[in-house]
């Protein structure tokens, strides 16, 4: 790649492939003969694996019982085989660590025979159990950096893959990561134990209600959509922000971006729709049930979404999908950058988690139904719901926290820091129908009525939809819209999974100690109606319809008493109250000393994000801005001197030269303001992270401002890094 001319090789790069896409061979594999054909999934386990072995295996995946060690042995050697033949020649223990990001450490497949030789070997131990070093990752204090023992565990719900590369393919093996003393070190185990402390409370209900007959297990599903940009990658090398910080510390938006709403849904250009083929393709291999692809509302900037699986898989899924984005990107000249906002001005990025329940007889416990009135275990799920986001609605602030994500909140693209429900009319109207008394009719949508012979009566919902919702009914499951498109979706959903089952729990419990033994159904809704009755009373604070961009919401939440923590700092502090302490605990997801080290490990990881930003924000304006804009002043004061000299008159120009001259000052000023602040002193976190908000921030945007406004008066031939007129729209 040269660097000499970045945007030249963009330019070129994005002309070649809009001359030779008329030209590309779109024939391809069906989906249907390459789907999953990386992933060791049950249907392969069936056919390789002895009856036995096989039952015992799925017995594990329902939560039936545990592995031993002969069915482990077998396991491993089919596994084995099956890598083997797919060509890997490594396997690794892929676990999910408090990075943010997967890890992974490849251990051979073979070992030598005795005899010269070699033989390919996975034990039934080395499946079940795997020791990394521990002392580096995160761990909030759970671990010295001297004690290095840690431990993976093989996680049988979610099935092996091969990881693929030009000369390589890798056995991976989703694993769950604790230290020596067994503390999670990882996403994956707080999941895992939020979705058991689901399922017990989701089928106290279904019990209560008669409708366990068969049902084994309920589960939260989940569907994540993944929104990013594409940015050349000539032009990505040439920023050193987007490089160290995945966004850029200074730009100005052009003349036009997204204003005439002309990128959402439009024609996908041909590089980036070749790039979204082979994406889906990568995918479609890895067993990832991606079905939607489209332009998102930025220039540059696109969405990839998936079907609903259970949640831990899609969990795996979505951090699969992330790392194959990324490495794809590449491969067609562009940079995958995740970042919640990396271009000021224009929409940022998030990634929407839509979040249900369901039997493992396929019945989704949130479908409201037709009559929906008349559904009362519908409406009993709901109301969980909605106590449980009205009761934790800090909790799930500090969720979606980052130095990243306080970008986009609240920025008019996103919803605001406050969390609120949205239901629509209809369950609205059935939520003031149960709290004045019993339900007695469903609004229903109707049809539409287009007007011209030719086209179709259209369903009408019975509600619409509202994007600037943070927490919004979809039909027939929740859309939690605030969570950061660079995030893990295993720690919104293990929150999500723990609070509906504290509310779960307490609805149970009330309707239990009034029904008892009693099997009278009228009697049992009754008590039911009663319960969600009070409870509706006392919740529904926290359902709000309007416009969440609003100015007035925020005056309006504050007298409902809903938390509005604007930032990281501020909303980071819930992890350490003792209602969420006693939450996790109760619930067996986290005890107090994990819960204690994330809280750190987040807190800790804002810091040291704000550091870096700054950091590179000084050097940048330092090393590139400050040299170019005295190149353009000396130019100018050339000019002046030039054109004096012949005796006309330059009092524009030397008007234009003064100006220049103290934002130069201005620039120097700031800089020196920044570096004077940028050095935080040692003291506790949580006061780290506050002077991280109150003192380099605000720096940091004040610095921001005059370079920006500098990018508007020097010469573009000398302005030293690319523009957003370039990283938008060259593709």
């Amino acid at each position: 790649m040269s660097t000499g001319d970045p945007h030249g090789e963009a330019v070129a790069a994005s002309s070649r492939w809009q001359s030779l896409s008329a030209g590309l061979d779109s024939s391809h594999k069906r989906i249907d003969e390459i789907f999953a054909c990386d992933v060791f999934d049950q249907r392969k386990m069936r056919e390789r694996l002895p009856k036995n072995t096989f039952q015992a295996v799925m017995n594990t995946i329902e939560s039936k019982g545990k592995l031993s060690t002969d069915d482990a042995e077998v396991i491993a050697t089919a596994m084995k085989d099956w890598a083997i033949e797919r060509g890997s020649t490594h396997y690794t223990h892929w676990f999910q660590p408090m990075t943010g990001l997967t890890a992974e450490k490849h251990d051979s497949l073979v070992t030598p025979d005795g005899s010269g030789g070699v033989m390919y070997r996975l034990s039934g131990s080395n499946l079940i159990q795997g020791e990394p070093d521990a002392s580096s990752f995160p761990s909030g204090g759970l671990r010295a950096t001297f004690e290095a023992r840690g431990y993976t565990a093989w996680d049988p719900t979610s099935p092996a893959f091969i990881v693929r590369g030009k000369n390589y393919a890798t056995l991976c093996i989703p694993t769950a990561f604790v230290s020596w003393n067994g503390e999670a070190l990882d996403k994956k185990t707080p999941l895992l134990r939020s979705i058991d402390a689901l399922e017990k409370q989701a089928m106290r209900i279904l019990k209560i209600f008669g409708t366990d007959f068969g049902v084994h297990s309920v589960g939260s599903t989940l569907g994540a959509e993944q929104e990013y940009f594409l940015v050349d990658r000539n032009l990505y090398f040439a920023r050193p922000d987007l490089v160290s910080c995945g966004r850029t510390l200074f730009g100005i938006v052009p003349p036009k971006h997204q204003q005439l709403d002309d990128h959402y849904f439009g024609s996908i250009p041909p590089r980036v729709n070749a790039f979204m083929a082979e994406f889906e393709e990568e995918l479609f291999k890895l067993g990832v049930p991606v079905q939607t692809r489209h332009n998102e509302v930025a220039p540059g900037q696109y969405e990839i979404a998936p079907l609903f699986e259970s949640t831990n898989i899609a969990c795996d899924h979505q951090a699969i999908l992330m790392d194959t984005l990324k490495k794809v990107a590449g491969r067609f000249g562009f940079f995958a950058c995740l970042h919640e906002k990396p271009f000021a001005g224009v929409n940022g990025s998030g990634k929407h988690n839509n979040w249900a329940l369901s039997t493992d007889t396929g019945v989704n416990l949130l479908d409201p139904q037709d009559e929906t009135h008349t559904n009362t275990q519908f409406m009993t799920f709901l109301c969980a719901v909605i106590r449980a986001v009205h009761i934790h609605g800090d909790l799930l602030r500090a969720t979606i926290a980052g130095a990243s994500n306080d970008h986009r909140l609240g920025a008019n693209e996103a919803p605001p820091a406050i969390i609120s429900i949205f239901l629509g009319d209809m369950l609205t109207d059935l939520i003031d129908q149960l709290e004045s008394g019993k339900p007695n009719r469903t609004l229903k949508g109707g049809e539409l009525d287009l007007g011209a012979r030719t086209l179709p009566a259209l369903k009408r919902d019975s509600g619409d939809r509202n994007r600037t919702s943070p927490f919004a009914f979809t039909g027939n499951r929740f859309e939690f819209r605030a969570v950061g498109s660079t995030a893990s979706v295993a720690w919104p959903n293990t929150v999500i999974n723990t609070i509906v089952a504290e509310s779960l729990d307490y609805i149970a419990t009330n309707i239990e100690k009034s029904v008892g033994d009693d099997t009278n159904s009228e009697k049992r809704d009754q008590v039911v109606r009663k319960v969600l009755e009070g409870l509706i009373k006392e919740h529904k604070a926290i359902i709000f319809n309007g416009d969440n961009y609003a100015a007035d919401w925020q005056d309006e939440a504050a007298e409902r008493g809903l938390p509005n923590l604007k930032t990281t700092a501020d909303a980071l502090p819930a992890l350490q109250s003792s209602k969420v302490k006693t939450l996790f605990k109760k619930y067996k997801v986290l005890s107090n000393t994990e819960l204690e080290s994330r809280s750190e490990i987040f807190a800790e990881k804002y810091i040291t994000e704000i550091s870096i930003e700054a950091e590179q924000m000084a050097a940048m304006a330092k090393t590139m801005i400050m040299p170019a804009a005295i190149k353009h002043q000396r130019n100018i004061a050339e000019a002046v001197g030039a054109t004096e000299g012949v005796g006309v008159d330059s009092s524009v120009l030397r008007g234009e030269l003064e100006d220049l001259v103290e934002m130069v000052g201005e620039l120097k000023d700031r800089i020196e303001s920044l570096e004077q602040v940028r050095i935080i002193a040692d003291g506790q976190t949580m006061m780290k992270c506050e002077y991280c908000r109150d003192q380099i921030v605000p720096a940091m945007e004040s610095l921001r401002e005059i370079g920006d406004r500098l990018e508007a008066h020097v010469e573009a031939e000398l302005w030293p890094m690319p523009v957003y007129s370039q990283l938008l729209t060259l593709r």
